[in-house]
């Protein structure tokens, strides 16, 4: 179901209390578009979370932000934005005392920044069963025709630096990825770990859905197969999903416009269930899940 229909591309939710913040890419709303709702299907705009950037990046390119809770007044945003001096794509992490923000980056350089790679980018916290945290990402290798990967290292506690070694899980390997998977989301359920990714082209209805089953937060890993969220009639070229619950969140493009409407992308919601360890996610529909 299309749940927001303003341009909201990658988006990410996380439940505060009795609210739900919904948070993407930029767009009309500013550098990170943040909503609110307490239902998960009508929702309010607040602004932007983000509004002001750290000096080694510009407005422009803000991409795919995620938060991590810590506290009920401690929130950790990681965000991608342009490296100015590597003329790169990179992560960051910004802190806020509220859902909303404002989100403040006090750092002198990016979180993740391989240049060398292409760049960084879709950055995703995770929090496993024992308290340890992890970020996992991928390197921009599509911009300069290079493998794709998806990384992981651990997180120290406060979330703000890298403190592990940094492993590489999966990259593209199967036809209908295309060249190049991105976007991870990792899920534990019943001590094993689940690693869903986008791949081929974001702006193609061939974009889609993939799931890795992995032995722990950093691997290895054995991929699913096929998709398990592709376009259907309703939505083209869904992907850059997250789980909350028994909920699949993720961006999809209206069918006669793929890559073209100047909407965007637009948030939608299908219902996630399980058949043993391989997950199960409803296709894009209209009606109400």
């Amino acid at each position: 179901m299309k749940v927001y229909d303003g341009s909201f591309a990658d988006p990410q939710i996380i439940a505060v209390g009795n609210e739900y913040y919904a948070f993407a890419t930029n767009g009309p709303l500013g550098n990170v578009q943040t909503l609110t709702s307490r239902d998960l299907v009508s929702w309010e705009a607040v602004g932007d979370a983000l509004p002001s950037l750290p000096g080694w990046t510009a407005p422009g390119r803000v991409w795919a932000p995620e938060v991590a809770v810590h506290a009920p007044d401690r929130y950790v945003m990681y965000y991608t934005s342009r490296d100015v001096v590597a003329d790169r794509q990179a992560v960051g992490v910004a802190v806020a005392s509220t859902p909303t923000g404002p989100y403040v980056d006090k750092s002198m350089k990016p979180l993740v920044s391989q240049a060398g790679e292409g760049g960084s980018i879709d950055a995703s916290p995770f929090q496993d069963s024992t308290g340890r945290r992890w970020l996992y990402w991928k390197n921009d290798g599509n911009a300069i025709d290079v493998d794709t990967w998806i990384y992981v290292s651990e997180l120290s506690a406060d979330g703000l630096t890298l403190t592990g070694p940094v492993h590489r899980l999966i990259k593209q390997d199967l036809p209908w990825e295309g060249n190049l998977v991105e976007a991870p989301y990792m899920v534990e359920r019943n001590g094993k770990f689940h690693l869903f990714y986008s791949g081929n082209a974001f702006d193609k209805a061939t974009y889609a859905v993939g799931h890795a089953l992995c032995e722990s937060p950093i691997g290895p890993c054995v991929k699913t197969g096929d998709p398990i969220l592709k376009s259907s009639p309703d939505a083209a070229g869904p992907g850059h999903n997250m789980v909350l619950g028994d909920w699949f969140v993720y961006h999809a493009w209206d069918p006669a416009q793929v890559g073209t409407d100047p909407k965007g992308r637009t948030m939608w919601l299908s219902r996630l269930t399980w058949d043993g360890d391989r997950p199960v996610v409803e296709q894009p529909r209209p009606g109400n899940p």
